[in-house]
């Protein structure tokens, strides 16, 4: 192979772009080492050497497509409790709007949708650096399940807005949104809780009667 121009990414980092690349396109069954190390220019033996199996390069990828989730923890846990639903919307629409950002994390989310290999470790990932991690600034008995249906909320509308494009979701000023959409995960984190009795009281209007 010719000799790398100076500057130019090294071997592993060619490797998780290779990798992440593969992914995106044809998913984790179809994604193969050799077509990896092939987009890098490196031999095979090379990918194994610095990642291991498929999985493990899987694995790795994972985690440098999700820093930038890991920067919207890390804000989320510098603020006020009750800033945090306006400060992880707001990143969100940063982050999936802009292109540069948005595909390695499509990426990682294609593959995890259709195998579970994928998705195990995509849940792995996202529990240990990211819903734990939130969850253990709340007080409340139910903290995961806060968080999770608060990260469920921006993630739904970025693939709306984002992917699928939904009208007129697509098209609507980010501000509008986020002045929407900020209280309610806000009210996901830290709201009162009903509770499963109270919810049905709510909806059937029984204590009305």
């Amino acid at each position: 192979m010719a000799a790398r121009v100076a500057g130019e990414p090294a071997a592993p980092e060619r490797i998780l772009s290779s990798a992440r690349t593969e992914f995106a396109a044809r998913g984790y069954d179809k994604a193969s080492i050799r077509a990896i190390a092939r987009g890098a220019e490196v031999d095979p033996a090379l990918v194994h050497h610095y990642f291991g199996t498929k999985e493990q390069v899987f694995e790795k990828a994972v985690e440098t497509a999700f820093s930038p989730a890991v920067a919207a923890r890390d804000q989320a846990l510098a603020v006020d409790l009750d800033q945090v639903g306006e400060t992880m919307t707001r990143f969100i629409f940063r982050v999936w709007g802009n292109a540069v950002t948005r595909e390695p994390l499509l990426a990682i989310v294609r593959s995890a949708v259709n195998n579970e290999t994928a998705a195990a470790i995509f849940r792995r990932l996202v529990t240990r650096q990211l819903l734990s991690v939130l969850a253990g600034r709340l007080t409340a008995p139910d903290a995961e399940l806060r968080v999770e249906l608060a990260v469920a909320q921006l993630v739904g509308t970025a693939m709306l807005r984002y992917v699928i494009k939904v009208e007129p979701l697509a098209s609507t000023d980010a501000e509008v949104l986020i002045a929407r959409l900020a209280p309610v995960v806000q009210h996901h984190l830290t709201g009162a809780d009903l509770g499963i009795a109270g919810a049905g009281r709510e909806l059937t209007g029984t204590d009305r009667d």
